[in-house]
C-alpha cells in the first residue's frame, strides 16, 4: 500500500475515534429541555419534586399518588425528550393501584447539571434513598426502559426492592454501540458503557422482563441473554409483534404488566425459586 493511501486512512480513522468520542452525547442523548416555570399538566394528582445534589446540579421529578397504593413504581425512562411526555406512562401503573415516580436526567426537562455515567447512578439512587424513607423496600418496584433499564439494573443490584422489570433491554450498553460501531475501538472511546450483564448477576429480587419479537433497535435475543444470565430469578415475557416504541399499544403488555404488579402467586414462584437456590448455594 502506498505510504500516502495509509497515512490518509490513518488520519481519517484518528478523526472519526475523536468525532465519535467528543459528540457521542449527542448521539445517545436527545433531551427536551423545559423551562424552570414550565407547569405540568395530568388528569391525574401528582406532586412535582426538585432534588439538589452536592455537586450542584438539580433533579426534577414527577410523583404520582393513588389512594391506598399497593407501593411504588420507580420508572426509568428512555434517552429521549423530558418527563412531560413520559408522565403519559403513569396512567398504566396508577390504574392497577399504584403511585408512580419519574425524573428526568441531567439536561433533560427541568434537571440540570453535568451528566456521566456515575453522576446517573448516583443520582437515581439518591432518589432511590429518598423514596426508601416513604415507602418500605418491599413495596418498590424499578421499572427500567430502553436505556433505562441498565440504570434500573444498577440501582436494584445496589438495594432490595420487591421487583424488577425491564421493559425492551438492552444486554449492555457497550454491546449495543459496539453494533453500529464496530470499525472504531468503542471499549475504549464509550463514555457510558452500562453493562446491564453485570449488574442483573448482583441483583437479589424478582426480574421480568417484557420484550417485543420485532424491535429492531433493541433485538429480543438481549432479553434472553439477559434472562440466560439472571436465570431462575427471572421470567421473560414476549410481546409478539412488539416494535421497540410501541409496547403499551398491544392489550398483551397491559395483561402482562398486571399479572407481574398483582398476581401474587407469579411472584412468590420467583421468591421461591431464589429462595431454593440460595438454600442449595
Amino acid at each position: 500500500m502506498d505510504i500516502n493511501i495509509f497515512i490518509t486512512i490513518a488520519i481519517v480513522y484518528v478523526v472519526l475515534c475523536l468525532l465519535f468520542y467528543f459528540i457521542q452525547d449527542y448521539f445517545f442523548f436527545r433531551p427536551e429541555i423545559l423551562p424552570q416555570h414550565f407547569k405540568y399538566d395530568y388528569p391525574f394528582p401528582f406532586d412535582e419534586v426538585n432534588f439538589e445534589m452536592e455537586d450542584g446540579g438539580t433533579i426534577n421529578g414527577l410523583h404520582f399518588k393513588v389512594p391506598n397504593s399497593k407501593g411504588v413504581v420507580y420508572y426509568f425512562k428512555g434517552n429521549s425528550r423530558s418527563i412531560k411526555g413520559w408522565g403519559k406512562f403513569a396512567r398504566d401503573f396508577v390504574s392497577k393501584g399504584y403511585d408512580f415516580f419519574m425524573i428526568d436526567y441531567r439536561g433533560f426537562g427541568k434537571s440540570r447539571g453535568k451528566r456521566t455515567e456515575s453522576i446517573l447512578y448516583n443520582d437515581t439512587q439518591h432518589v432511590y434513598k429518598w423514596l426508601s424513607e416513604k415507602y418500605t423496600e418491599d413495596r418498590i418496584i424499578i421499572y427500567g426502559r430502553s436505556l433505562g433499564s441498565g440504570i434500573a439494573t444498577r440501582i436494584a443490584s445496589w438495594n432490595s426492592p420487591k421487583m424488577l422489570i425491564l421493559d425492551s433491554p438492552y444486554f449492555s450498553f457497550l454491546n449495543q454501540i459496539k453494533r453500529y460501531g464496530f470499525i472504531l475501538p468503542i471499549k475504549w472511546l464509550l463514555k457510558y458503557q452500562i453493562r446491564t450483564d453485570l449488574f442483573i448477576k448482583k441483583v437479589t429480587c424478582p426480574i421480568f422482563f417484557i420484550h417485543g419479537n420485532k424491535d429492531r433497535l433493541i433485538p429480543f435475543k438481549d432479553s434472553l441473554k439477559l434472562k440466560e444470565v439472571a436465570g431462575h430469578k427471572s421470567q421473560l415475557f414476549n410481546i409478539e409483534d412488539g416494535g421497540h416504541n410501541n409496547l403499551p399499544s398491544f392489550a398483551e403488555y397491559h395483561e402482562i404488566l398486571y399479572d407481574i404488579l398483582n398476581d401474587e402467586q407469579l411472584f412468590n414462584k420467583i421468591v421461591s425459586l431464589i429462595a431454593s437456590k440460595d438454600l442449595r448455594a
